[in-house]
Formats: C-alpha cells, sequence, structure tokens
C-alpha cells in the first residue's frame, strides 16, 4: 500500500498511528513514537516480491491453485435452499487491512481487524447440520431464521456495519426480489402523473412542510437525486435530496440565456461529485429562495422533513412506494425510450451496440454514474488507432486491387477475370466492415470514458428491456451482458419476449 495515495494523507496516517500503538507492547509504545521515523521498506519489498512470484507462477502452478479455489468453492460455495442447491455469493470473509473508505473518509488508515468465529452469527434451517467452526473456536450465535436471506454475519469493526454472507445474484430468491423491484417501478408508470400534479400543487402549499415536500419530490423525480439520509459526523461528508444544505445550491434569475437556473455542487454517495446547472419552474425557484432565506450555508435547505417523511407520504399513493423507487423508474424509462428512439432495423450488430450503449450512458448521467478514466484508456486508444490506421492501408490497397482486376477483366473478359473481381469486391467489402467496428468501437470507449455504464445496468434497469431488444434486434444478449451478469438476470431472458415494453 505504500505506493498509493491514501498513505501520503495526514487523516490516514494519523489514524493509522493510533491503531497500530493500540496493538503494540508497552515497550513498543516507548520505543515506537513518530511515524515519520518508522520505514516500512522491508515489507512492502517483501510483499513485492510474492506479487512478482505470483505474476511469474508456472502453467502447472496456475493450474494448481485453480483447482484448490475450485475445490475451496465446491466444499464452501453452495448452501441448500427450499430442496435446491444454490450458489453462495461471497463465502469468504473480509481479510484484516487497512480501510480506505471512499474520497476524503474521516476514519481512512484505521485497522479492519481480523473476524474471529467468535464474531459470527450462522443462519440456516433447523433440520440442517451446523458448521463446525474451527478448532479451539465457536460461533458467536447459531439461528434460524427464515424471514431473511443471510447465511452469516458479522458486525465489522471500523463503521459499525453488519456485513453478510448472502446467495449468489444468480439464485432463485435474488431473482424474485429482483423481479418485484422492476414490478414496483413498473406499477408507478400507473400513477406518475398524478403523483406529479399533486408535488406541483404543493408547491403552493401553505405549510412549509408540504412546500419542501413537493420540491424535494420534484428533484428526486427530474433529477434522479438519491433522497438520502441524516449521516454521523464520523462518515464522509456526503448528501442526497432530504440531506443538501444550503451551501449546496446556488441560484441563478438567468444563467447562460435561461431564467430559473439552479446550480448544484456536492459530495453523493461513495463521495462522487455531483455538478449540475439546470432550470426549474418559477414556483420551484421561488420556493428555493423562501427556503434559504435567514439561513447559514451550513444549515439543511429542507429543514421540515427528512426521508421518512417523505417515504411515508408515498407509500400512501401506492404500497412499497419509496423516493428509491422513482430512481428505477426513471433510470428504466430513459432506457426505454432512448433505445426505442437509437435504434433502426437497418443497423448493423456493431452499430446497434453503440446505440445501446449510448442509451445506458444517457440512465448513467441521469444518475450520476462516473468513473476515473482508465489507467490503460491512452494506451488502449493508441492500439486501437494503430489498427484503424493499418485497416485504413489495407482499404486503399484492396481497392486498388479491385479497380486492377476490374480494368483486367474489361480488356480481356472471362470466367476466370470474372471470379477475380467478385473475390476482390468482397474482400473490400469485409475490409470496411472491419474498419466500421473498430471506428464504432472507438467511438463508444471514447464516449464512455469518465461514465461508469455497469452500476445501472446492474442495479437500477429493468433487464427485461435489454433482453427484449436484444431478442427484437437479433442482438446476442452476449454482447450486452456477460457471464455473470446473464446469470443473475436469467429470470429476465427466460420470462421477456421481443414485444416487451417497460
Amino acid at each position: 500500500m505504500l505506493d498509493h495515495e491514501y498513505t501520503t494523507k495526514e487523516v490516514f496516517q494519523k489514524n493509522f498511528f493510533a491503531d497500530w500503538r493500540e496493538e503494540m507492547t508497552h515497550e513498543e509504545r516507548k520505543l515506537i513514537k513518530n511515524l515519520s521515523k518508522c520505514d516500512f521498506s522491508e515489507i512492502h519489498k517483501y510483499f513485492m516480491e510474492k506479487a512478482e512470484e505470483k505474476k511469474n507462477m508456472t502453467k502447472e502452478e496456475k493450474k494448481a491453485m485453480k483447482e484448490e479455489g475450485n475445490r475451496l468453492t465446491e466444499e464452501y460455495g453452495f448452501c441448500m435452499l427450499d430442496g435446491h442447491r444454490e450458489k453462495i455469493g461471497n463465502f469468504r470473509v473480509e481479510p484484516p487491512g487497512l480501510f480506505r473508505g471512499r474520497g476524503e473518509h474521516p476514519k481512512m488508515g484505521k485497522l479492519k481487524k481480523r473476524i474471529q468465529p467468535e464474531d459470527i452469527i450462522i443462519n440456516c434451517g433447523k433440520d440442517s447440520e451446523i458448521p463446525e467452526p474451527p478448532e479451539g473456536h465457536r460461533w458467536k450465535k447459531v439461528q434460524h431464521d427464515n424471514t431473511v436471506t443471510w447465511l452469516a454475519s458479522w458486525v465489522e469493526n471500523i463503521q459499525g456495519h453488519i456485513k453478510y454472507i448472502m446467495l449468489n445474484p444468480s439464485s432463485k430468491l435474488k431473482g424474485e426480489k429482483d423481479w418485484q423491484k422492476y414490478e414496483v417501478a413498473r406499477r408507478l408508470k400507473l400513477i406518475v402523473a398524478s403523483i406529479r400534479e399533486q408535488y406541483r400543487k404543493d408547491w403552493s402549499s401553505r405549510e412549509m412542510k408540504t412546500r419542501q415536500k413537493g420540491v424535494a419530490l420534484y428533484f428526486i423525480d427530474r433529477l434522479a437525486l438519491r433522497a438520502g439520509t441524516e449521516k454521523d459526523d464520523d462518515t464522509a461528508d456526503t448528501v442526497g435530496c432530504c440531506s443538501l444544505r444550503v451551501e449546496h445550491i446556488t441560484l441563478h434569475p438567468e444563467l447562460d440565456g435561461q431564467e430559473y437556473m439552479v446550480e448544484f455542487d456536492f459530495l453523493g454517495k461513495d463521495s462522487i461529485r455531483y455538478y449540475n446547472r439546470v432550470p426549474v419552474e418559477k414556483q420551484v425557484f421561488k420556493n428555493l429562495k423562501i427556503f434559504m432565506e435567514n439561513k447559514d450555508p451550513e444549515d439543511d435547505l429542507f429543514d421540515r422533513i427528512n426521508t421518512s417523511y417523505l417515504n411515508k407520504s408515498l407509500s400512501e399513493s401506492m404500497p412499497e412506494l419509496t423516493a428509491k423507487v422513482f430512481r428505477t423508474f426513471n433510470a428504466s424509462t430513459t432506457l426505454q425510450d432512448q433505445l426505442n428512439k437509437l435504434t433502426t432495423d437497418d443497423m448493423s450488430v456493431e452499430e446497434k451496440i453503440l446505440s445501446y450503449n449510448r442509451a445506458n450512458r444517457a440512465v448513467a448521467i441521469l444518475c450520476n454514474h462516473q468513473r476515473a478514466a482508465p489507467k490503460t484508456f491512452e494506451k488502449s486508444m493508441q492500439l486501437l488507432q494503430e489498427k484503424i490506421k493499418k485497416k485504413k492501408e489495407q482499404l486503399v490497397e484492396a481497392k486498388k486491387e479491385l479497380k486492377q482486376a476490374k480494368k483486367s477483366h474489361k480488356e480481356t473478359p472471362s470466367e476466370k477475370s470474372k471470379k477475380l473481381v467478385e473475390k476482390k469486391e468482397k474482400a473490400v467489402r469485409r475490409l470496411q466492415e472491419q474498419l466500421t467496428k473498430l471506428q464504432l468501437q472507438m467511438t463508444d470507449r471514447e464516449e464512455n470514458k469518465v461514465i461508469a455504464l455497469g452500476t445501472s445496468k446492474l442495479n437500477y434497469l429493468d433487464p427485461r428491456i435489454t433482453v427484449a431488444w436484444c431478442k427484437k434486434h437479433k442482438v446476442p444478449i452476449e454482447k450486452i451482458y456477460n457471464k455473470t451478469q446473464r446469470d443473475k438476470f436469467a429470470w429476465a431472458i427466460d420470462m421477456a419476449g421481443e414485444e416487451f415494453q417497460f
């Protein structure tokens, strides 16, 4: 970890040293008082050598390692659920290490302690065989709760969060939960017009609480903001809609030629910056001015409401409706609309895939799913440019050969010269298709350089939209979903026909 930028941060160093000193003996504490005087280079060198050894393993060693991994998966990676053998998602507990967190997390550098059997609660059937703890140890507790889906749990020591061993996403139970989630979002479609009508009425309510609810719902619906919950002081300063502070928005009566502009700037989930400038309706703008009156920058914008109140209010419109459902609904609706708009029957498979990724990109932008540009981005783009250059040269040469073949056939027509022309025409077409494919790849990579498409694909987009689109437009599902995703969405692949619309 020495070569990671985290280790240069003061908070990281301070937290690490404090936790390390707690693990020291009395004698070690007397000796080690200043982190800057400590030299970890020998330990770092050891781990670098181990990593290098792993890289240079022989085929036989790699095979043996893989076989051992498969053996462990076979032994510990499955459970019996309602008489069916189901795969477990993560059957290994997290190893000890140093906590990093996302963004500027105040607990970065703290020691993640080793999980012992005495920390772990086992959840299994009353009639099942209870797994044996390691020799000399015992489980914290063994329970038989069939109302939850986890198989084991423990509390991690950094933030006090409960960690779980769960079923694999491809399991029947997970698939059912996924299906239910997207069905709730589809039911929202039937009443969303009346909800929008109501929150517009709320903007003019005599009650400030109702006005705040109306404006917050407008933002959650229109901008796909997360609802946001109250947080402790020892977590990263990230916010959602209900926890926005006055300092997070700036009002512009006019900006870039548009009226009633609101500028958002805050850290969202995982410390990803959300920056957006959007025009809003006049009444929303007026209300925001009122909400900000006589408040300091660090005061809550929506000081009369919280997520619980918002969700309770929404559940009165429809059972199971929460603010989170709007994000799923708007993401899936956007994908469906974009696919309908961007895809035509006369496109090649590669062009259709580009259209799909552009539709997915529109969703990722809506949901603010960003990523840092991959470290290998420049290198891979350079390789792609070289391939394109080479392919263009081959195409120029092939066209010259075709021209020459046509000329020869015209001068001395024969069956042989005719076949040669056809062969050269076929070669030109093939090279042109290959060039187009490479150019589409390059466009796709460039457009999605800092956009994370996977998050929305896995969590917010009804997979039946994708499956139906693939079936309708004759695009192999493998071109859109990898093996893990195909396993997770097996229910949708079986269920959705090409006529499905969200």
